[in-house]
């Protein structure tokens, strides 16, 4: 019995390696299915993220295929340069494996430790990889081990209520309050790059629908809008948008602001009071400070919001060791269970051993008292069942004792010399 996880994420691998190693949506099953035809007996589910490609083998029976067998057949499968990608990846086995995805799937090895998306990630490799019929006993009790740590810690520590990334502490702590529901608001955003990107998501998240995108580039707009769902506007009309906006993000690369005060005041009566939540997240400014002198509008920048980050971020930090624990902990107690699955074979065979001259001596008491009545043969055959479990209880609990300490092999073998029990 053995799990492996081969991967490579990126705490050390380059975005570049990984996005040319990972698994989109619509090819994974295909990679399932080769899998399946390659190793029959092996499971396997496959993760595969922005952040991550990682691939978790697991055999009942049988020692899993290496970690150049992993590896070779990801690499077979992309057909890429074996020297160029074999050296990023890691390789965990046994309670090594099943610590790392725990660790995984609560968020502990994320880019920003505590985003909740992983674990939403972690779940959907697994479906698919039932789905495709790559798992099976290991994985699913693995799997759904991990699934009910990442629920545990989130219940039990406060790691996933601090966020510590710029956009998301922009929009949970900052527009959150402004704005009690974000469906039925308008969002403009200025700029397409990855801060605009991934505020929108966190906006997209927190159930914001209606996206307009301006940008000096129409082309990279246009891009990201397809991301959202968004629309486009060209950048002359920025007014425009400005006095349609509710929420007003600003990420570009201008070297001067391109919301001002003044132009701000040509839209103010069109906007009929209603506020403006602006988050200027651009250096230097996008937008000119003198804006917050306005009643109706709130703006933050970036320097606002990086000191909400610092502060999550010593929060969640007192969280992280409560966290791991639970890792330890679960993941200790997940291997002595794992382990002692191994030995179920062990005591049905010792039991099936004792089976025998058990029926044989009652047949023999039986015939000698011929006069028993059903009910007292009933109670004798109870008696002596009862006796069989007693006998089978020391070594059950030698072989739980051993599976905390490690694989119980040389008692299995003691035993099965002991009592001559056939495989």
């Amino acid at each position: 019995m053995s799990i492996r996880v081969v991967g490579c994420s990126h705490h050390e691998t380059p975005i570049e390696i990984r996005e040319q190693l990972a698994l989109p949506a619509d090819r994974l099953r295909e990679a399932l299915d080769r899998w399946r035809e390659r190793y029959p007996e092996v499971e396997l589910v496959v993760l595969s993220t922005c952040n991550r490609v990682e691939l978790y083998a697991a055999d009942e029976e049988s020692p899993v295929p290496s970690r150049d067998d992993l590896v070779r057949f990801l690499i077979d499968f992309h057909a890429i340069s074996l020297e160029k990608f074999a050296p990023h990846f890691y390789d965990y086995h046994d309670e090594e494996a099943v610590r790392h995805l725990l660790a995984v799937a609560s968020s502990l090895e994320s880019m920003v430790v505590g985003e909740p998306q992983i674990l939403a990630q972690v779940k959907q490799a697994y479906q698919t990889a039932t789905e495709a019929e790559t798992t099976g006993p290991i994985l699913h009790a693995t799997m759904q081990t991990a699934l009910k740590v990442a629920r545990q810690i989130a219940g039990q520590t406060g790691l996933h209520r601090h966020r510590v990334s710029i956009p998301s502490v922009a929009v949970a702590d900052f527009a959150g309050q402004i704005f009690e529901q974000f469906d039925d608001k308008r969002t403009a955003v200025l700029g397409a790059g990855e801060m605009a990107e991934e505020t929108l998501r966190y906006l997209a998240d927190a159930g914001a629908q209606d996206f307009t995108i301006l940008n000096r580039s129409e082309e990279k707009a246009a891009r990201l809008a397809c991301c959202f769902e968004a629309k486009t506007r060209p950048w002359s009309e920025l007014a425009q948008v400005l006095a349609e906006a509710d929420l007003l993000i600003t990420a570009t690369g201008a070297t001067e602001p391109v919301v001002t005060a003044a132009l701000f005041a040509q839209v103010e009566s069109a906007r009929r009071g209603r506020p403006l939540f602006i988050l200027d997240l651009a250096v230097p400014r996008d937008v000119e400070p003198e804006l917050a002198q306005f009643a109706e509008v709130y703006l933050y920048s970036i320097d606002d919001l990086k000191t909400a980050c610092q502060r999550n971020r010593q929060a969640r930090d007192q969280e992280l060791p409560a966290a791991r624990r639970i890792v330890e902990e679960e993941t200790e107690q997940f291997m002595t269970e794992l382990r002692h699955r191994v030995t179920g074979p062990v005591i049905r065979r010792l039991r099936g051993r004792w089976h025998e001259p058990k029926e044989d001596e009652l047949r023999r008491l039986f015939n000698k008292l011929p006069d028993l009545d059903d009910a007292t043969q009933a109670e004798i055959r109870q008696a002596f069942d009862r006796l069989i479990n007693k006998l089978l209880h020391p070594p059950m609990e030698s072989l739980r004792d051993e599976s905390r300490k490690g694989p119980p092999s040389g008692l299995i073998e003691a035993l099965s010399k002991l009592f001559k029990l056939k495989e």
